[in-house]
């Protein structure tokens, strides 16, 4: 029964995965607000590692941050191994606080965010002397930061419900067993 289990939760996190990915680049790119979406992978891979904890966020970071390697990254690994430790990160919180409040999951989404925007500039432009760090703040970071909390706001309670239902069957499921 316990691979039911395993199989129910991956299938739902490949989905969700998926979905995000495409709602991420074809959606939220019709959407856009002055060329900024938010980052549904990023919230995602945030609330699994909140909800599940640290091994679950990162095997979800991985996996997001390798299908944005795969489709628009110039290094493969590189997004997966930001998406990774954030994943990770916050997967370590998932003891101390409570997953039911809406004002924490999204607190750590925003800060989520905003350290992936940074790693991202550090990585990507400050080696390149690159050192604009007010202009892309303005203009990228706390931009994406706002949309993605503002999104993440209606996306991470679908998550959670989703969550919760799939462990209560497989509760249900290991009581008719027991």
């Amino acid at each position: 029964m316990t691979e039911n289990m395993n199989i129910r939760r991956f299938i739902f996190n490949f989905i969700f995965v998926i979905v995000s990915f495409i709602f991420q680049t074809t959606f939220f790119r019709i959407i856009d607000l002055g060329g900024i979406t938010p980052n549904l992978l990023l919230i995602f891979t945030t609330s699994t590692a909140f909800i599940k904890g640290d091994k679950p966020g990162l095997l979800v970071g991985f996996f997001s941050g390798l299908l944005v390697d795969i489709f628009f990254g110039s290094y493969i690994g590189f997004f997966a191994l930001i998406y990774m430790y954030l994943g990770f990160i916050v997967g370590k919180l998932h003891i101390i606080f409570f997953t039911q409040n809406l004002a924490i999951p999204i607190l750590f989404i925003s800060i989520s965010d905003f350290l992936f925007g940074f790693i991202c500039y550090v990585l990507m432009f400050l080696f390149r002397t690159k050192f604009n760090i007010g202009y892309y703040m303005t203009s990228i970071i706390i931009p994406e930061l706002v949309y993605t909390a503002i999104v993440a706001i209606f996306y991470y309670p679908l998550i959670l419900r989703v969550n919760n239902s799939i462990d209560e069957r497989e509760q249900r499921s290991a009581k008719k067993f027991v």
